[in-house]
C-alpha cells in the first residue's frame, strides 16, 4: 500500500556522504536523506506487561454488547429508527460485532422499499431519511438507484434551495453522494451542490457542534475514513448529540478501551522486534517508522512486519543503495535463498535476513493451518515489487523520462498494494482460497483503482520536494512532459482520475462481487489509509500532525468512561 515514495527525503537536509562497499578500496558517496528520527521513541515498550485489566471489564462489555444486539432485532414501527441505530453502530466503529444482524436487517429493509410495487415507500419520506437509508443500503452491497434523489430536484432541474434548512438532510446527502458510481450524474450534482453549503454554512454557522460535523465531514467524508478513527471521533459527536443511546455509547468507550489495549500490547511487541534489529544504528538511512505502519496496518502484526521491511528496502533503493549493489538484492530477492546472502554488502545482510526471517514466520504459521499455498503468492507478490523498485533505480541510473503510461505501469507495482493486499490476505481463514489469490494476481479492476489513488494522491503531495534531490521523475513530471501541459494541468487530471478510481472501487463493492465482500473491504481500507495520510501532505515521510493525532487517539489515549 505504501507508494513507500521513489524518493522520500523529508524537509531535513540531504547530504552525500561517503561509504565503503565491499570492495574495500572504493568508496561511494550516497545521496542519504535526513530522516527525522521517530517522535515515539520507546513510549510503546512501557505497554508489554499491561493486563487486560488495565483497559476495561470484558465481562461488563459482554454484558452491554448483548443489549444492543437485542435492540438491534427488537420490532419497531418506523424503519428510520433501524436505519439511525446501525448508522450510529457503524459511526462508532461496532458493527464487527453485528455484521450478521445488521446484514439481515438491510436485506429486508431493502426488500421492503425495493421489491414493492408501491413507490410511495420509496419517495414518502424526507431528505434525511432517504439519503441514509440510500448510504447504508449502497454500503452494505445494494444497487439501488439514485432516482430517488428526483423528488428533491426544482422544475429547472436544480437542487431545491429550500434544502438548505435542513443541516442534517445536507449532510446526509453529500455522505451518500460518496458512494456514487458511474453515470449517475444526479450524484455528481449532489456532491457540488451539498459541498458548497456546507463551505457556506461552516462560515455563517454559529452552532460549534454543527460546525464541528460539517468542517469534519467536509475534511472526512465517510467513505474515505477509516472505521476506527472515525469511530474514536465520532465518540464525542454522538454523545453530544442529546438523542444517543446510552447502552450503545457505553459499550463503545469500553470496547474501544479495551481493543486499544490489544493494540498496545501487540505494538510493545512489534517496537521490542524493531529495536532488536537495531535500524537506527545498522540501517540508518531508512525511516524509523515502525508505529506509523502499525497505525498503516492496524491490528495485523506479521503483516506490519513485513510492511516495515519493505520501507526499509524502500528507502535502500530511494535514498542509499548503488545500482550494482540493488542488481544484487533483487536477484537475492528473485532466488529467495538465504545463502544469497553472502553476495551482499553488510547493511542488505541485514536487510535481506529480517525480510526472510519474517516471511519464516508466516511459512510456520500457515503450514499449522494447512495454507502453505498462501506462502507461494506472498512470495511472488514481493519479488514483483523488488522488481517494480529496481525500474525505478535503473531509470534514475540512466537518466530515462519514460512515457506516463510506461511510468504508472511500473508505478501501480512500486506503489506496494498489490503485494500489500496479498500479504493482508494471508491468514484470512476459510473465506481465503486459491482463488482469491488467483484473482488478485490478474490485477482486477477493485485492486488498481486502490493503486491509482496511492499513486497520483502520493505524486500531487510529493513531487516538488522529491525535485529538489533530482530522483527519479513522478508521474507528474512524465504527463507534463509527453503532453505539454502545466503542473496545475496534471493536478486537475490526476484528481479527475482519483475521482473516477473511487467510483470503480464503489462499483466493484456492489453485488454480486467477484470475491467475497471482506476481501474488498481490506482493498477500500487501504486505500482510505492512503486518502487520510496523503490528501494534503505526505504525512508518512514527514510525520505529519493528522498521523500523530491518529496514533495519538487510537493507540494512546483511552477514552474517558
Amino acid at each position: 500500500m505504501l507508494r513507500f515514495k521513489k524518493q522520500k527525503t523529508m524537509s531535513l537536509q540531504v547530504s552525500a556522504i561517503s561509504t565503503q562497499t565491499q570492495n574495500p578500496n572504493s568508496v561511494v558517496k550516497r545521496p542519504v536523506a535526513n530522516y527525522r528520527p521517530s517522535v515515539w521513541r520507546d513510549r510503546f515498550l512501557s505497554f508489554a506487561n499491561n493486563s487486560m485489566e488495565t483497559y476495561g471489564n470484558l465481562e461488563q462489555v459482554q454484558k452491554l454488547k448483548e443489549e444492543v444486539r437485542r435492540m438491534l432485532m427488537a420490532p419497531i414501527d418506523k424503519s428510520s429508527q433501524k436505519l439511525e441505530l446501525i448508522d450510529a453502530i457503524q459511526r462508532l466503529s461496532k458493527s464487527y460485532h453485528f455484521e450478521i444482524e445488521i446484514d439481515s436487517i438491510l436485506q429486508e429493509i431493502h426488500k421492503y422499499y425495493y421489491y414493492s410495487e408501491d413507490e410511495s415507500k420509496i419517495s414518502d419520506h424526507d431528505l434525511y431519511t432517504i439519503a441514509l437509508r440510500f448510504r447504508l443500503l449502497r454500503q452494505q452491497g445494494y444497487n439501488i438507484p439514485s432516482d430517488v434523489f428526483n423528488k428533491f430536484k426544482d422544475s429547472k432541474g436544480n437542487f431545491k434551495e429550500s434544502l438548505i434548512d435542513d443541516v442534517q438532510g445536507i449532510l446526509c446527502l453529500y455522505e451518500a453522494s460518496h458512494v456514487r458510481v458511474h453515470g449517475e450524474d444526479i450524484l455528481d450534482e449532489a456532491l457540488d451542490f451539498t459541498t458548497a453549503h456546507l463551505e457556506l454554512m461552516l462560515t455563517a454557522n454559529s452552532n460549534p457542534f454543527i460546525a464541528t460535523q460539517v468542517s469534519r465531514a467536509l475534511q472526512r467524508p465517510l467513505r474515505k475514513c477509516l472505521p476506527r478513527l472515525e469511530g474514536r471521533h465520532y465518540l464525542s459527536i454522538y454523545q453530544e448529540s442529546g438523542s444517543f443511546n446510552e447502552v450503545l455509547l457505553n459499550f463503545a468507550k469500553l470496547d474501544f478501551n479495551i481493543l486499544q489495549g490489544q493494540h498496545q500490547k501487540e505494538l510493545a511487541h512489534l517496537s521490542r522486534w524493531w529495536k532488536d534489529l537495531d535500524v537506527a544504528t545498522e540501517l540508518s538511512f531508512v525511516r524509523d517508522r515502525v508505529v506509523e505502519l502499525y497505525f498503516w496496518i492496524l491490528g495485523v502484526r506479521i503483516l506490519t512486519k513485513i510492511i516495515c521491511t519493505i520501507s526499509i528496502i524502500d528507502d535502500a533503493f530511494d535514498a542509499y543503495g548503488i545500482l550494482e549493489e540493488l542488481v544484487l538484492f533483487t536477484d537475492a530477492v528473485k532466488r529467495w535463498d538465504i545463502n544469497c546472502t553472502d553476495q551482499l554488502p553488510q547493511y542488505m545482510k541485514l536487510m535481506y535476513k529480517a525480510h526472510m526471517d519474517v516471511y519464516e514466520e508466516i511459512e510456520e504459521e500457515m503450514s499449522k493451518e494447512g495454507r502453505f499455498y498462501c506462502v507461494y503468492y506472498a512470495k511472488e507478490a514481493m519479488k514483483h515489487q523488488v522488481q517494480a523498485y529496481f525500474v525505478e533505480a535503473k531509470w534514475f541510473n540512466e537518466k530515462y523520462v519514460p512515457t506516463f503510461e510506461e511510468y504508472m505501469n511500473n508505478a501501480l507495482v512500486s506503489c506496494g498494494y498489490f503485494a500489500l493486499t496479498t500479504l493482508s490476505f494471508v491468514g484470512m481463514g476459510d473465506i481465503l482460497t486459491k482463488e482469491a489469490f488467483d484473482w488478485v494476481f490478474s490485477r482486477p479492476r477493485m485492486l488498481k483503482a486502490a493503486e491509482i489513488i496511492n499513486r497520483l494522491m502520493d505524486d500531487i503531495v510529493s513531487t516538488d520536494f522529491e525535485q529538489q534531490r533530482g530522483q527519479v521523475v513522478s508521474g507528474i513530471e512524465c504527463y507534463m512532459k509527453q503532453h505539454g501541459v502545466s503542473k496545475q494541468a496534471v493536478h486537475e487530471e490526476f484528481q479527475k482520475q482519483i475521482v473516477n478510481a473511487w467510483k470503480d472501487m464503489n462499483e466493484e463493492l456492489l453485488k454480486p462481487t467477484q470475491v467475497p465482500m471482506p476481501l474488498l473491504v481490506r482493498i477500500l481500507n487501504l486505500a482510505r489509509v492512503i486518502d487520510l495520510l496523503y490528501k494534503d501532505e505526505d504525512a508518512y515521510t514527514h510525520i505529519g500532525g493528522i498521523l500523530i493525532e491518529g496514533v495519538t487517539s487510537l493507540l494512546i489515549d483511552p477514552v474517558l468512561l
